[in-house]
């Protein structure tokens, strides 16, 4: 009975970091795909501003996925570690978006929209399993 609720417990908690990390998620793929837009039909060339986006993505998202997503999850006694795998996770992301952005405004010829589709639903699925398995575990 004790297991059960114990289980029942640690399903709950990882349902609502989910459901936070989707939010807080939301709002940073958001604010980066918003920069990422901006500068490029502003006349950015796409790369530079994905790179652009993965400055705001990335300080918006470390202070907020800290302090909201992943509170209370793992030990924060090691924040100096900690940080270093967010910033090591963050460019895993940048590369990915880059891949992205490359080839589908560059060989593949696409509109420069396109890309924030993979922004929105392919990166982040990653960055939450390594955050929470490896960054805040």
């Amino acid at each position: 009975m004790v297991g059960g609720l114990i289980d029942r417990a640690r399903r709950s908690e990882m349902f609502w970091q989910i459901v936070r990390f989707g939010l807080v998620g939301g709002f940073v793929t958001a604010l980066g795909a918003a920069v990422y837009l901006i500068a490029a039909y502003a006349g950015v060339q796409p790369l530079i501003a994905n790179f652009l986006n993965y400055l705001a993505a990335m300080a918006a998202g470390f202070v907020l996925h800290s302090k909201v997503s992943f509170k209370g999850h793992g030990s924060r006694d090691k924040p100096v570690q900690r940080s270093g795998r967010f910033v090591i996770v963050s460019l895993i992301s940048l590369a990915l978006n880059s891949l992205f952005v490359w080839g589908m405004t560059g060989p593949l010829g696409w509109p420069l929209w396109t890309p924030v589709v993979t922004m929105i639903f392919i990166v982040p699925i990653m960055t939450f399993t390594l955050q929470r398995t490896w960054v805040f575990r």
